[in-house]
């Protein structure tokens, strides 16, 4: 069971961390170069983790591995990060543009899984993506 909840809940406590800092990033320094402090901690973080959890590891042979998936997913985090950045600096609260995001990627991810990955879209995912709809209006009263 505890393998099963640790990755959720290890994503929305970096989740709540991350909307925080996104929020508190410095409001006179360009989004772009405080990211390039984010992702170098970021990689200085996930070496020494993968030398720590994999001791004798080696990251050339797992770069041997690379395909798309990693190149395009540091592209898409970019535009993640940038996008809630200028999101805070244009007035978005921290509830409302993690609520209306999550809400669309929802009924999104739906969609993609559906065409994708041949997931099966059932009654209650549909009542879902109304509810996140509705939703989406009472946030934005």
């Amino acid at each position: 069971m505890f393998s099963y909840i640790w990755p959720i809940a290890l994503v929305v406590i970096s989740n709540i961390v991350y909307q925080i800092c996104a929020k508190s990033a410095p409001k006179g320094m360009d989004p772009l170069a405080s990211l390039t402090v984010t992702y170098l901690v970021g990689a200085v973080v996930s070496g020494a983790l993968f030398f720590l959890l994999h001791r004798g590891g080696n990251l050339l042979r797992e770069y041997r591995q690379l395909n798309w998936a990693p190149l395009v997913l540091g592209i898409v985090i970019v535009g993640l990060e940038v996008g809630f950045l200028y999101a805070y600096r244009a007035g978005w609260q921290v509830s409302r543009a993690a609520l209306v995001q999550s809400s669309i990627l929802a009924v999104a991810l739906v969609i993609v899984g559906a065409l994708l990955y041949r997931e099966h879209v059932t009654w209650t995912k549909l009542v879902g993506v109304g509810i996140c709809l509705v939703g989406l209006v009472f946030i934005n009263l």
